[in-house]
C-alpha cells in the first residue's frame, strides 16, 4: 500500500498503519498462489434465497462438467462437491431452514448451479385418544 499524498495531516499514521501491514503480511504463513491453484473455495460464489415457499442456492462453479458435480443433502446442510481438471470444489452450505431433500431439482448452465428445495413441511400435531 503506498500513498501519494503526502502532505495531509495523517501521514505519520499512514505511514505506521502501513509498515504494521507490510510487517504483518510478512509473517504471515499463508501461500496464497497455492490456494488459488487447488480452486477450493477461491472463485465459487454461492447465495442462498429463501421464500415462503422454496430455498434456492446458486453457486458458481466455472470450468466445470456437469458430470463432475455430486450433491448431497440432508435436509439441513447442501454438500456440493464437484472438480475440473484444474480445480476441485467442496462447499458445504448450511440451509437457512430444514428443507425436504426429496422435492429437490437442480439445474447447471454455463457454470452456474442452481439447486432449489421445498421447505420440509411443520411438524404436526398428535393428539391423544
Amino acid at each position: 500500500m503506498r500513498r501519494d499524498d503526502r502532505d495531509e495531516p495523517f501521514d505519520d499514521l499512514f505511514r505506521e498503519i502501513e509498515r504494521m501491514m507490510n510487517d504483518m503480511m510478512r509473517g504471515a504463513d499463508v501461500d496464497f498462489e497455492s490456494s488459488m491453484e487447488t480452486g477450493f473455495g477461491a472463485d465459487t460464489h454461492v447465495d442462498v434465497h429463501e421464500t415462503d415457499d422454496e430455498v434456492r442456492i446458486v453457486a458458481d462453479l466455472p470450468g466445470v462438467p456437469k458430470e463432475n458435480i455430486d450433491l448431497e443433502c440432508d435436509g439441513k446442510t447442501l454438500t456440493i462437491s464437484a472438480h475440473s481438471d484444474h480445480r476441485e470444489y467442496d462447499e458445504r452450505v448450511t440451509l437457512p431452514r430444514r428443507v425436504n431433500e426429496h422435492t429437490a431439482s437442480a439445474t447447471y448452465n454455463n457454470g452456474v448451479l442452481e439447486v432449489v428445495f421445498d421447505p420440509a413441511e411443520q411438524s404436526s400435531d398428535i393428539s391423544l385418544e
